[in-house]
């Protein structure tokens, strides 16, 4: 299963290493979404060995809150780039 897994993950970044995300938002989504899971799964596993579950929601969680930050930055340099 962990070699099903991590050939998974490899697969995906190769498949999406070159494509740089073209605003804040994206960026912050993506950036939040790998933090967000990998300390889910962190308080997944230490939770009665929920790892998968912990980190799908971390993920979930830090792509919201991560784009949420991302978008209000890109509405700021927009802001300021119209004065």
């Amino acid at each position: 299963m962990k070699k099903y897994i991590v050939t998974s993950l490899a697969a995906v970044v190769l498949a999406t290493g070159c494509m740089a995300p073209s605003n804040n938002t994206e960026a912050g989504a993506a950036r939040g979404a790998v933090v967000g899971g990998i300390l889910g799964a962190v308080i997944g596993n230490n939770s009665k060995g929920r790892t998968a579950e912990g980190a799908a929601i971390g993920a979930l969680g830090g792509a919201v809150l991560g784009g949420a930050l991302g978008n209000a930055k890109d509405k700021k340099d927009k802001n300021t780039d119209d004065q």
